[in-house]
């Protein structure tokens, strides 16, 4: 069995963990992993560019400030 996160708080029905209350900041953190996960699948099929072509892009052009 999975070791129960200590910072949340476990709704329980029938014995078994049902539903999960945790603190903001976790959730927040969770959130932001979903979206980063739903990025890279969006852009799994994009091409990729060679850590030469990134390095020449970048003596070239500077780094990308936004």
């Amino acid at each position: 069995m999975k070791v129960l996160n200590p910072k949340a708080e476990y709704i329980v029905k029938n014995g078994k963990p049902t539903a999960v209350i945790l603190p903001l900041a976790e959730y927040e953190g969770l959130l932001e992993d979903l979206q980063d996960l739903a990025v890279i699948a969006r852009r799994k099929h994009e091409p990729t560019v060679s850590l030469a072509e990134v390095k020449a892009r970048l003596k070239k052009h500077g780094p990308v400030r936004g």
